[in-house]
């Protein structure tokens, strides 16, 4: 698909919520685009996943926590234009998993009050998201 001569990239996001509120955020690491901003765990839907399915698969793999596709409800989406590519993420809020989060690729993670997301820049696709939590949590 392109959108004036630009790819559209689809990836999904999510808005992991703990007991007492807190969204987890993850620093992108060294080495990576965007490198040192804040962002809500996610990833790439590959070819023949559905966005559920990439949230599962990436929260296991980055983060050693499991959940399943009923604990994943849609709350908003990110529509952003970057030099080379659109990016279209949706964002999903999940409040039940298994596990506890750490970050196993080397990412810094961190569970930050919604009030106090704005303070950890973050990339330009994530920002617009912060009232939608904002209002929910």
């Amino acid at each position: 698909m392109d959108v004036q001569g630009k790819k559209i990239v689809l990836v999904a996001a999510c808005a992991l919520v703990d007991s007492d509120g807190r969204v987890l955020l993850a620093q992108r690491p060294e080495g990576k685009p965007l490198a040192g901003l804040w962002e809500f765990p996610g990833g790439k839907v590959e070819p023949g996943e559905t966005p559920e399915v990439t949230l599962i698969r990436e929260l296991e793999e980055e983060l050693g926590i499991r959940t399943k596709v009923a604990c994943l409800a849609p709350l908003t989406f990110a529509s952003h234009s970057y030099d080379d590519f659109h990016l279209l993420m949706p964002l999903y809020v999940c409040r039940r998993y298994e596990g506890f989060a750490e970050g196993r690729e080397g990412q810094t993670i961190k569970w930050v009050r919604p009030k106090a997301l704005r303070d950890y820049p973050m990339p330009p696709a994530d920002e617009p998201l912060i009232p939608f939590l904002m209002d929910l949590l």
